[in-house]
C-alpha cells in the first residue's frame, strides 16, 4: 500500500477509536442521524472490516464506480415502488439492470400514485421493506424534499441534465418526459377528439377518463395544467383547468375511473387524458382496442418525473448505483423505447447515440412545438389550488 493510503486509513481509525472533534462530527451530521460513517475509497476497507455502516458518496462523478458496484452487491438488493412495467418501457430497465449487476428488486405496489411513494418514504422508515429511491411527480418531489424525506445524490451525467428538470442542491433530478395526450379507442369513439374543448361534445358522454386525481397522481395534475392552457388559464393559474373537468361532469362525459391499462383494453374508459408514452404504448400493446393517440393543439403541456433516494434507504449504495444505471446513456436509451423523452435526450442526439428508429417511432417533433414546461413554483401552487378546488368541484 502506497504512503498516502496508509497515513489516511491511520487518519479514520484515529477518528473512529478517538472520537470526532466538533466540525467533523458538524461535517458528518446527515450520515450521523441514519446511522452511516463517512469514508473516502482508502477508509472503506478499513471500516468494512469493523463492520461500520458507510454512507455512499453524494456524487457520483469522480467516484471509484467499481467500489460502488462492489457495496451494491454485497447488500444485494434494491427496492423500488410503484413502477409499472409496462410505464415507460419500465419492465425492460428493472430486468435489464437485476441481469446487469445480479441484484435482485423488489418493485413494490407498481400502482401506487406518487404521493402513495413518499408516504411509503415516511412510514416505512427504518425498515427493510422501505423504498430505497422514487419515481415522483415534481409536485411531489418538492414536497417529499421539504418534508426531509430524500437524500442529496448528483448522478454522475448530472450536467447534462437541463436545468429545469433537477434540484441544483442534488434532493431530485428529472428522470424522462412527456407531453399530455389524447388517446382513444377508434372502434368505440368514431368522431376522433383532437383537442380538449372537443372533449365537451356530446359525442363523448361517459367516455373521458383521466390517469389518477390530481390529488394524488402527476399524470392528473399535468391533465390539469394542460386544459388550463386550453382554457384561457397559465401555468400560473390552473384554476380554469379545474373549472373544465367539473364543466365535464355537468356535461355527462366524465368518467371516474382511472383509465389504465386493463381500463384501455377492456373498452372501459374509451377516451383517456394521459401521458403520451403511455398512450403510444397501447397502441402496439393491445392492438384489438384499435387505440389512437394525438396531442390536444389547444393545450401542449409536457412535465417530467423526478428520482429521489429515500434519506434512510434500507440499500443506500444499491439505490445510488441504479441512479447512475438509469442516467447511463444504456438506462435513457430504455426509456425512450418507450416512447418518452430521456432527461439527457439533447445529450444523447448531439452525440448521435440514438439509434434512428427511435427516433422514428417518436410522434412529429412539431406537435411539441408549443409545449410548456411548469417551474417548481408553478408546480408547488397548483398543487396547492388543486388540493382545495378540486375535491369542492369534481369530488374526492
Amino acid at each position: 500500500m502506497e504512503d498516502h493510503e496508509a497515513q489516511e486509513l491511520e487518519f479514520w481509525r484515529k477518528l473512529y477509536e478517538e472520537g470526532m472533534s466538533r466540525s467533523s462530527m458538524l461535517k458528518r451530521s446527515v450520515a450521523a442521524a441514519a446511522g452511516l460513517t463517512v469514508l473516502s475509497s482508502p477508509g472503506l476497507a478499513w471500516a468494512r472490516e469493523r463492520g461500520i455502516r458507510v454512507a455512499p458518496p453524494l456524487k457520483g462523478r469522480g467516484f471509484n464506480m467499481k467500489e460502488m458496484i462492489a457495496q451494491a452487491k454485497k447488500e444485494g438488493h434494491l427496492n423500488t415502488i410503484a413502477l409499472p412495467p409496462d410505464w415507460a418501457n419500465y419492465g425492460e430497465m428493472l430486468s435489464t439492470f437485476t441481469k446487469k449487476y445480479g441484484i435482485s428488486i423488489n418493485n413494490a405496489n407498481p400502482d401506487d400514485s406518487s404521493a402513495q411513494e413518499n408516504q411509503a418514504v415516511a412510514s416505512l422508515k427504518g425498515d427493510p421493506r422501505a423504498p430505497d429511491a422514487v419515481d415522483d411527480g415534481p409536485a411531489f418531489a418538492i414536497a417529499g424534499t421539504a418534508q426531509g424525506l430524500f437524500a442529496k445524490y448528483f448522478v454522475s451525467e448530472f450536467s447534462t441534465i437541463p436545468r429545469f428538470m433537477k434540484d441544483t442542491r442534488g434532493y431530485w433530478t428529472g428522470d424522462y418526459y412527456g407531453a399530455v395526450s389524447i388517446g382513444y379507442n377508434a372502434s368505440l369513439v368514431k368522431t376522433p377528439p383532437k383537442t380538449f374543448q372537443d372533449l365537451l361534445k356530446p359525442d363523448y358522454k361517459g367516455q373521458v377518463a383521466m390517469n389518477g386525481s390530481p390529488l394524488t397522481a402527476g399524470s392528473a395534475v399535468a391533465g390539469v395544467f394542460a386544459a388550463a392552457l386550453a382554457n384561457g388559464g397559465s401555468l400560473n393559474d390552473v384554476g380554469p383547468g379545474i373549472d373544465f373537468f367539473a364543466k365535464l361532469k355537468s356535461a355527462g362525459n366524465w368518467l371516474p375511473v382511472d383509465s389504465s391499462p386493463q381500463t384501455v383494453a377492456s373498452g372501459q374508459t374509451p377516451i383517456s387524458i394521459d401521458w403520451d408514452y403511455l398512450n403510444l404504448g397501447y397502441v402496439k400493446e393491445f392492438p384489438a382496442a384499435n387505440w389512437k393517440v394525438t396531442i390536444p393543439a389547444d393545450g401542449v403541456y409536457g412535465a417530467y418525473y423526478c428520482q429521489a433516494i429515500n434519506a434512510t434507504a434500507p440499500h443506500p449504495w444499491a439505490a445510488r448505483l441504479w441512479e447512475e444505471f438509469l442516467y447511463s446513456d444504456q438506462g435513457q436509451i430504455i426509456w425512450l423505447k418507450g416512447y418518452s423523452h430521456p432527461a439527457r435526450f439533447q445529450d444523447l442526439s448531439t452525440r448521435k447515440v440514438i439509434p434512428q428508429s427511435l427516433l422514428a417511432a417518436l410522434p412529429a417533433a412539431s406537435l411539441y412545438a408549443k409545449i410548456k414546461f411548469a417551474s417548481n413554483g408553478q408546480q408547488t401552487a397548483a398543487k396547492a389550488k388543486i388540493a382545495t378546488d378540486w375535491p369542492a368541484k369534481m369530488g374526492a
